[in-house]
């Protein structure tokens, strides 16, 4: 399935990306402000090499971007990512309420009339 541009395999890297409550805060602040590797390592107990793991994960999700600048590596949220993976989910969520309005409709046929 295919919906606005996303492979099945894209999708699933998105949502298995943001499935870790890490790698969600990690996104969480390169929205608000681009930052280096070393500065998000600073915000969790874990080692600098595992931090570089999540940026890598969301990175090939293409949830955040990698800038090298200098020595350091710039790490820049992607909205664009989230609006297309926000848009998938309004397409589902559309699939739902049609299927609950279908369901209304049946259950106001069945109602007896007074």
């Amino acid at each position: 399935m295919v919906v606005h541009d996303l492979t099945e395999e894209e999708i699933d890297r998105i949502f298995k990306a943001l499935a870790d409550r890490t790698r969600r805060d990690i996104v969480r602040r390169t929205f608000s402000a681009e930052s280096s590797i070393s500065e998000l390592a600073q915000h969790y107990k874990m080692s600098f090499p595992a931090v570089q793991k999540h940026i890598a994960v969301l990175e090939a999700a293409d949830l955040v971007t990698r800038i090298p600048q200098g020595r350091e590596r710039i790490i820049r949220g992607n909205p664009a990512t989230i609006r297309r993976a926000q848009e998938l989910l309004s397409h589902f969520e559309h699939i739902w309420r049609s299927r609950i309005d279908r369901l209304d409709a049946l259950l106001a046929e069945d109602e007896p009339q007074t």
